[in-house]
């Protein structure tokens, strides 16, 4: 039936599936399954190409006696927190999109829009996976291009066997690099061309413009991000500083 958990022959199946090269969706209608289950088991075992129906077994027994399930109040609590499914849906999408639009390629953006609306900000590899569909080999050519940008960083989770991706702290401030230095590879390619064509024609001109435009925007916009990212880090360490003052009690200190 549908709702049941997978069995060590369902993997089977999906191997022998994989084997053949099938898709999703053909492998889970020998099972009777959603596509979706076919593809959360298999990302998060490997991806298509090292998936094996033993390990696989293996590692599900081995998470289900490593994690027990909260008590069901707890599991309730968790639930209820947090904005709405559908609202929290519809936001990563138009948001994934917002970083698309800045240069990023879609995958990544989608990893970066994942990062941004987890409670950590961080995740492992194979939650990414999971919560995106896709592949593992899919979300390494991500971070692999997101760590190159400096976007995040690489570090360990608590028990200290899985690599965990965390957002840079200046991922905000990276971004409009980015897309600074793409507008400034125009300028320099355009002044270039203007330099070819000759200043005295009307494609020299016109190249020489853009150039010059492109590249007094960048300066000014990468000056003006650094100069409000260090505001707004200032405002946001003495916001903390107030509210740890409160909770100690602390009364402000008045100098005459």
């Amino acid at each position: 039936m549908p709702g049941r958990r997978l069995t060590g022959a369902d993997r089977q199946q999906i191997a022998a599936g994989l084997a053949q090269r099938l898709s999703y969706a053909d492998i889970a209608r020998r099972l009777n399954r959603p596509a979706s289950t076919v593809g959360r088991e298999v990302a998060r075992n490997g991806g298509p190409a090292r998936y094996r129906a033993d390990l696989a077994q293996l590692a599900t027994t081995h998470r289900a006696q490593r994690r027990p399930r909260p008590p069901a109040p707890v599991r309730r609590t968790v639930e209820r927190l947090g904005p709405d499914p559908d609202a929290t849906a519809a936001f990563v999408t138009d948001l994934t999109t917002a970083l698309v639009e800045t240069g990023l390629p879609r995958t990544a953006a989608r990893v970066m829009a994942c990062l941004f609306t987890s409670e950590t900000g961080s995740r492992t590899a194979i939650e990414m996976a999971q919560h995106l569909r896709v592949s593992a080999a899919t979300i390494s050519y991500a971070v692999r291009l997101l760590e190159r940008q400096e976007l995040i960083r690489r570090g360990r989770d608590d028990r200290g066997r899985r690599h965990r991706y965390f957002l840079d702290d200046k991922a905000g401030l990276r971004t409009v690099a980015a897309s600074v230095a793409a507008n400034q590879r125009f300028a320099a390619t355009a002044l270039r061309g203007a330099e070819l064509f000759g200043a005295g024609t009307a494609a020299g001109s016109r190249l020489a413009l853009a150039g010059r435009f492109f590249e007094r925007l960048g300066d000014d916009l990468i000056r003006s991000a650094e100069r409000h990212w260090r505001d707004m880090a200032g405002d946001l360490a003495g916001d903390m500083a107030g509210d740890m003052a409160g909770d100690r009690g602390d009364a402000p200190v008045h100098h005459s």
